[in-house]
């Protein structure tokens, strides 16, 4: 997958330039190929679902993707001047056609293959889009696969536009519509959401004319879909600012709207509620995304948002889950940018907790740089939180993770930050971390990269004359 706007190159083109090496410069044939994707790549041309092979020695057509795809084409193509509704469970065709989904999700699915964009360059997007406009809701087996594969190959900005370009929208939302409680389907209907919407200021833009706000916000308030990973993932997508052709998203508007209906207050629900682990991650980071002024982080908090994360907080400490812990500290460490809200966490033993929970993840710097960050917001202009804070061991957890984490440059930065904000108004807090040693690490941290403005800062702010040495 190349970058965003990135010259591509027809699969006939790159053929061509292949041959022209061997008969008219006289490479021989794997010199051919080489220098071909060599001097493509150095033109900046994104090579990605280009079928890389030797003219003679293989075809284009022997890839197993575009076999697939191509029969998917044909099977859409024959069922369509039969009518694909009057298909059946028990057809042949129906079987068939459920066995090379399987087949194309499976090899769309590894890792590191090219096998999602040869797939979507080469028709599949058209294909897929079309055939779940068509199928009976009664073919769920179909119906599911066929969402499926389309969220595995809308996998770029070409792939996007394709399915935008071809109705895809409007068909998965007809399905989120009219589908019966089919979790398969639901599910991979968000997936598809999120798919398109990766990366594309247009297709969010898009989803939201078509009314994905209240979709989004009903089914979240359906205790069937609570775990359901990929509803949350659809509304992070949804109101994530990830186009960068886009000087400036209309997302953080979409956020206010998503809160203005509901959804602030409905994946609260589903958190007191209880979510298992695959999806508290979603949930947290869908949240945090919706949270976007003071104004939706109070009413997180006054709903018992900051309760229910604290409790998770407590509750992953004991588990051990790393990838729960950072979620949720990451959605406190948003909500605490609310003046209300950092006094709610303090009174609620916030600070004792992410004290507690470093302790419990000492060997994870993420975690710590996580827990480091809330602290630093709680901090922000409020010495007496400081103070707090290092009654609490803040300053050894500071002095000791810097300590045992020379390189993750990282969480050296944002303890550089925190130190800022713990002594700027607490002088006695400077005497405290000196003697134990911070000085030295800071100066160690400013050779770091992206260390150095807030390590400065830092040495500054705890009253050291030389710090911009």
């Amino acid at each position: 997958m190349g970058p965003p706007g990135a010259r591509t190159i027809s699969q006939e083109a790159f053929d061509e330039l292949v041959k022209e090496n061997i008969d008219d410069l006289g490479m021989d044939p794997d010199e051919a190929l080489q220098d071909a994707i060599q001097t493509l790549t150095l033109q900046g041309v994104d090579l990605s679902g280009v079928i890389k092979c030797i003219p003679g020695e293989s075809t284009v057509q022997d890839n197993p993707i575009i076999q697939l795809t191509n029969e998917l084409k044909s099977i859409v193509t024959s069922l369509e001047t039969s009518n694909l509704k009057e298909l059946s469970c028990e057809d042949e065709n129906a079987r068939k056609l459920i066995e090379l989904l399987n087949k194309l999700c499976e090899l769309c699915s590894v890792a590191g293959s090219e096998n999602a964009t040869v797939a979507a360059r080469n028709g599949g997007v058209e294909a897929l889009s079309c055939l779940c406009s068509s199928l009976d809701f009664k073919l769920e087996r179909a119906l599911a696969l066929a969402l499926k594969a389309l969220s595995l190959i809308v996998c770029d900005l070409q792939s996007s536009e394709s399915f935008r370009q071809c109705g895809g929208l409007k068909t998965v939302m007809d399905i989120l519509h009219g589908a019966p409680k089919s979790l398969d389907i639901r599910a991979n209907a968000f997936s598809v959401i999120s798919s398109a919407s990766t990366r594309n200021e247009v297709v969010k833009e898009s989803f939201m004319e078509l009314k994905v706000d209240v979709l989004l916000v009903e089914s979240v308030k359906e205790e069937s879909n609570y775990n359901m990973p990929s509803l949350y993932d659809a509304v992070r997508v949804i109101l994530t600012p990830d186009d960068g052709r886009v000087a400036a998203s209309q997302v953080f508007g979409y956020a206010r709207t998503f809160a203005k209906i509901g959804m602030a207050d409905a994946l609260v629900d589903a958190l007191c509620k209880g979510l298992g682990s695959s999806c508290l991650t979603s949930a947290c980071a869908a949240l945090k995304a919706v949270a976007v002024n003071d104004e939706i982080c109070k009413s997180i908090s006054e709903n018992g948002g900051i309760d229910v994360i604290l409790q998770y907080i407590d509750e992953t400490g004991l588990q051990g889950n790393r990838a729960i812990a950072k979620s949720c500290c990451s959605l406190l460490s948003k909500l605490a940018g609310s003046d209300a809200n950092k006094i709610v966490i303090v009174q609620k033993g916030g600070i004792e907790k992410l004290i507690i929970l470093s302790s419990k993840f000492s060997d994870d710097p993420s975690v710590i740089q996580e827990v480091m960050s809330i602290i630093t917001v709680l901090s922000l202009r409020l010495p007496e939180n400081a103070a707090r804070a290092m009654d609490a061991g803040v300053g050894d957890l500071t002095i000791r993770s810097m300590q045992k984490f020379p390189t993750s440059h990282q969480m050296q930065r944002q303890a550089c930050l925190m130190i800022r904000n713990l002594v700027v108004r607490n002088p006695e807090n400077r005497t405290i971390l000196l003697n134990g040693g911070i000085e030295k690490l800071i100066r160690r941290a400013k050779g770091m990269q992206g260390c150095k403005d807030a390590a400065t800062a830092a040495l500054r702010d705890l009253g050291l004359d030389d710090y911009n040495v």
